[in-house]
């Protein structure tokens, strides 16, 4: 064999190689409709071990509790513009921070009934455990974090912020939390056991940072910004951005796959964008998938190997989960 063509025969085999990786980088598994749902999808939150997920559909004020294997589902309704959730399974109870009415709910998964509705929260909004203090931490207002029992439901203090809140990411062997403020076009890294901000990052030449990721050992931040629609991908030790990577427009939410190295991109645009990390500062496209029409927001279940995107009614197609299973 000459080497020209054993050149052009490797060449041909990387390039196979590479497009059955992405082909197989996420499968299309199943699509769990949920008609009668209208208007715009908020966030998600999962419960594994009974498969459940919980949609915070907050242009139908309301949240789906959804079994994934049999597509049934229960709606908890009359709520205020719900746009985060989070469940604990261990009293089976979920927060919902409703920024319509400016409360955040506590429900009673297994009666759907309100324990506590907890007000004074305005434009209530993402929400994420601590499980190493056991509290509750709620983005809301003009800026601030509050911390709340996650029994109670009362207050733990709270922490301000230059703006308001969009996603944020709390450390789970450290203290520090990181946090989009898009008005202030920043990332705000707060030290959640002195209670206070301990720096601010540029987000360089892009504006809206709205979506966050963290790979915690790798020490790596992964934050999504619409104009320009680009993924900067921060060293959390300097707080320098290392990478810069363009992505679909309007984009809500980011996951990162710890397992398979990979981060996924949901972005209201319709496209799901599949990166893989070969290194810390080195990020290969793997994949662009077509979704639907503004579904841009959505989970993904490292337990169940899953990516849940969730797409708004559209037309004569009703409101859906897409299912993707990360190979």
């Amino acid at each position: 064999m000459s080497i020209v063509r054993y050149l052009l025969v490797g060449i041909v085999v990387t390039m196979v190689a590479a497009g059955m990786s992405a082909v197989h980088a996420l499968e299309l598994v199943t699509t769990i409709a949920l008609p009668g749902v209208k208007g715009r999808i908020d966030h998600l939150s999962a419960d594994p071990g009974t498969h459940r997920i919980f949609v915070a559909a907050l242009g139908n004020d309301s949240v789906e509790v959804v079994d994934t294997q049999s597509g049934q589902r229960r709606t908890i309704s009359g709520l205020g513009e719900p746009q985060g959730v989070l469940y604990l399974p261990d009293s089976d109870r979920l927060f919902i921070a409703n920024g319509g009415s400016n409360r955040v709910d506590l429900v009673d998964v297994a009666s759907l009934s309100v324990v506590r509705r907890v007000g004074g929260m305005d434009d209530a909004d993402n929400v994420r455990y601590d499980a190493s203090t056991r509290q509750v931490w709620v983005g809301y207002g003009k800026g601030a974090l509050r911390m709340l029992d996650p029994t109670s439901g009362e207050s733990g203090g709270e922490i301000p912020l230059p703006g308001h809140p969009e996603s944020f990411q709390l450390e789970q062997g450290g203290s520090r939390a990181y946090v989009n403020v898009p008005g202030a076009r920043k990332v705000v890294v707060v030290d959640r056991t002195k209670r206070q901000v301990i720096d601010r990052w540029e987000t360089p030449d892009a504006t809206a940072n709205f979506p966050m990721a963290l790979d915690e050992k790798g020490q790596r931040l992964f934050v999504g910004a619409r104009s320009p629609p680009v993924l900067l991908v921060y060293d959390t030790g300097s707080g320098k951005v290392v990478a810069r990577l363009p992505i679909g427009k309007d984009t809500d939410d980011v996951f990162f796959d710890a397992e398979r190295r990979r981060i996924y991109v949901i972005c209201g645009e319709g496209k799901l964008n599949v990166f893989r990390q070969d290194a810390p500062d080195r990020y290969v496209v793997e994949k662009s998938l077509d979704t639907a029409p503004r579904a841009r927001t959505g989970l993904f279940v490292p337990e169940e190997a899953k990516l849940y995107v969730a797409a708004p009614a559209s037309g004569a197609a009703p409101a859906r989960i897409l299912v993707y299973r990360a190979r």
